[in-house]
């Protein structure tokens, strides 16, 4: 077992080991650690505890020391100077007539590496506007393009729940999303309904999908036939996943009637697989013109992956 705290460098950035060393740290403090970046000045998210080498993807870096008043003085200074920096990109951005978008400006810690984010469409050759930075600011230049994950990532906003963005609170790591927990969650498809502000599958679908798959092992889908306790057969109109009720259409003399009836009184095979609906305005080809945006959804999804480029 090896000795570890963990280390943001971001509000809801990945989080990092290190060996805290003969340091005396807490959750709540700050330290200066050697990065990949170089020198950084990150937040203690952990008190020290232990974890099995094995979890390790690469060799535990030490603590340097304990951030001082001087050290956070710096990092304030570095926060304004990435404001200025920001602006001047912008600027010279717009001179070269490149198509990117500025997303934020970073500075490491020493200064020794200035990064700037950008999205776009495609490939950029920035190489003349790298040049004209480094020769502006006297430091390493480093453009990296990101997704429009990351985008609403560092930029932040309110959700359609009128809370605070997932990732830009808390949320470390981009998990996989699919159009198939939607459907587990009896979620309209409504492509708008969703995607979140970046126009991506919300990252709260995830969230509950755990507790849905549980709960629906345990349902009949609808249309299934199913036994009632009274030993009459009927169609599954409807369930109510959180209630764990199930409505169905029995025979009642000559006419239809729907009951409401627990889960667990009604007798019923495996629910089968969801189908992908029905209903919704159909095109040329058969298929509904919010199936084709899902579609387009997941191919977005998948080409771009779940992990974050922020912190590469």
């Amino acid at each position: 077992m090896t000795n570890v705290i963990c280390v943001r460098f971001r509000t809801a950035g990945k989080i990092y080991y290190f060996d805290p060393g003969e340091f005396e740290i807490k959750r709540g403090m700050h330290v200066i650690v050697e990065t990949a970046r170089g020198k950084e000045y990150g937040r203690v998210v952990s008190d020290i505890k232990q974890i099995d080498e094995g979890e390790l993807k690469s060799p535990l870096k030490q603590v340097i020391r304990i951030a001082t008043e001087e050290d956070a003085d710096r990092e304030t200074v570095n926060r304004i100077k990435e404001q200025d920096a920001f602006k001047i990109c912008k600027e010279r951005i717009a001179a070269h007539e490149l198509d990117m978008k500025l997303i934020d400006a970073e500075y490491t810690f020493d200064g020794s590496k200035l990064l700037f984010y950008f999205t776009a469409d495609g490939r950029v050759d920035f190489r003349e506007l790298v040049k004209d930075l480094a020769g502006q600011f006297r430091t390493r230049i480093e453009l990296r393009q990101i997704g429009v994950r990351d985008e609403t990532k560092i930029i932040g906003g309110v959700g359609i729940c009128g809370r605070e963005l997932c990732c830009h609170a808390y949320l470390s790591d981009f998990a996989p999303v699919s159009i198939r927990m939607a459907k587990e969650q009896n979620l309209s498809l409504n492509p708008s309904k969703i995607s979140g502000v970046c126009g991506r599958l919300m990252c709260c679908l995830r969230n509950e999908q755990e507790t849905y798959e549980y709960l629906n092992r345990k349902l009949p889908g609808n249309g299934d036939i199913v036994t009632t306790p009274e030993g009459t057969r009927g169609v599954v109109e409807s369930v109510n996943v959180l209630r764990q009720k199930v409505r169905v259409i029995v025979d009642a003399g000559d006419e239809k009637e729907i009951r409401d009836y627990p889960a667990e009184e009604l007798y019923f095979k495996p629910r089968r697989a969801k189908g992908h609906g029905k209903g919704g305005k159909r095109n040329d080809a058969g298929e509904s013109a919010e199936e084709k945006e899902l579609e387009k959804l997941e191919n977005l999804e998948e080409k771009e992956g779940a992990g974050s480029k922020l912190d590469e």
